[in-house]
Order: structure tokens, then C-alpha cells, then sequence
């Protein structure tokens, strides 16, 4: 084979992965309706498990459990908290998992937040910010982390773990709210996912 072949092949190959790539992260579609109905369920710790990482002090602060909604997924692969977060959620649950009113809502993810806009509230405002979360996820599992990495938005997740407070050896804090009724920086939680399920 000669090098301009070679190339060509090459460059097949290329475009062949990204148009798989793109299907298999196509986003799942529904018709009009609540999909996730429940809200998360956060609980105290009767008897705080220990958390392992290394380099890393991961204390739980809350047991946390809910189905959602996935409105969009984001990975992370450079920022300081991408070996224990590499995926980001913006997960949605009771109206924010209707397709009705998430046709009328530009959602996006970036630089660990989660952004919305709407031209005219589907919804009352306080009814996305209360049923809506960006949430970072620590797999417990390198099975999980696959899982995880694989969701697509549109999906339904149920999960099950803690919202937890890392410490590192380096001095690095990364502490998970503990309310849904926040916003704005701080308003994101942490989350050591030990059980995933998607559907």
C-alpha cells in the first residue's frame, strides 16, 4: 500500500468513528408526559461508610437516592476534579422530565455548571431551579464510571449512593449542596454513585 492509500484509508476510518460516535450519544426522544415522577430521596448517615481514593479523604454526608431525567451530559478530562468526577448530570425529574416543557427550555452544560434559557416560562421559574440539578458523579466503580459515560440525554437514570465532601492531601475541597432549593455556584451535588441503573 502507498503512503496517499494509506492515508485514505486512514481518513475512512476517521469518519467512520466519528459518525459512530455521534450515533451512539444521540439523544434519546420521548412524547409529551412526566417521566420521573418522585423526588430525590436524601437521608441521614446512621453510620458513615469509608469512601476510598487515593490521595483523597471522601466523607459522606447524606444518603442520596432518585430517578431523573438525564437533560444533559457532559465529560471532563483535564479540570482539577476530573479523576474523581470525570461525567457531569443535569438531571430533571417531575415537570423538567416532560418532553412538553423541555421542548420549550435550551438546556447546556459547561466549565461544571449547568445553563438554561427559555423566550417564555413553560413553567413557573422556581419549578425548574427546584426540579433540575447539575450533578457531579463519582463512580464508585470502574464499571460505573463506563455506565456513566455512556449516558445520553434523554435517558432515565435511577441511582443510589451519598452526597459526599472530599478533601485532598493537597489541600483541594470539593463539598456537595444538600438542598434542591439552591442555585448559582455551590448549588451542585457531589455525588459517590455506588448503584447506576439506565434506561
Amino acid at each position: 500500500m502507498n503512503f496517499p492509500m494509506r492515508w485514505h484509508w486512514i481518513a475512512i476510518l476517521l469518519v467512520g468513528y466519528a459518525a459512530w460516535s455521534q450515533w451512539s450519544s444521540r439523544p434519546v426522544s420521548h412524547g409529551p408526559g412526566v417521566l420521573a415522577p418522585t423526588e430525590p430521596v436524601q437521608t441521614p448517615v446512621p453510620a458513615a461508610p469509608s469512601l476510598q481514593r487515593p490521595g483523597y479523604r471522601i466523607t459522606p454526608l447524606q444518603s442520596f437516592s432518585l430517578e431523573a431525567r438525564v437533560l444533559s451530559a457532559e465529560r471532563y478530562r483535564f479540570d482539577r476534579g476530573a479523576e474523581l468526577a470525570p461525567v457531569d448530570l443535569a438531571l430533571g425529574w417531575g415537570p423538567m422530565s416532560d418532553q412538553a416543557i423541555l421542548d420549550r427550555i435550551d438546556i447546556s452544560q459547561g466549565h461544571r455548571f449547568y445553563f438554561w434559557h427559555v423566550n417564555e416560562f413553560p413553567i413557573p421559574r422556581r419549578d425548574i431551579e427546584t426540579h433540575s440539578a447539575n450533578m457531579h458523579m463519582i463512580p464508585a466503580t470502574s464499571d460505573i464510571e463506563r455506565h456513566l459515560e455512556s449516558v445520553r440525554s434523554g435517558e432515565i437514570v435511577r441511582l443510589r449512593g451519598y452526597l459526599v465532601e472530599v478533601q485532598g492531601q493537597d489541600g483541594f475541597t470539593w463539598r456537595s449542596s444538600l438542598t434542591r432549593e439552591d442555585t448559582g455556584a455551590g448549588a451542585c451535588e457531589l455525588v459517590w454513585v455506588e448503584q447506576l441503573e439506565v434506561r
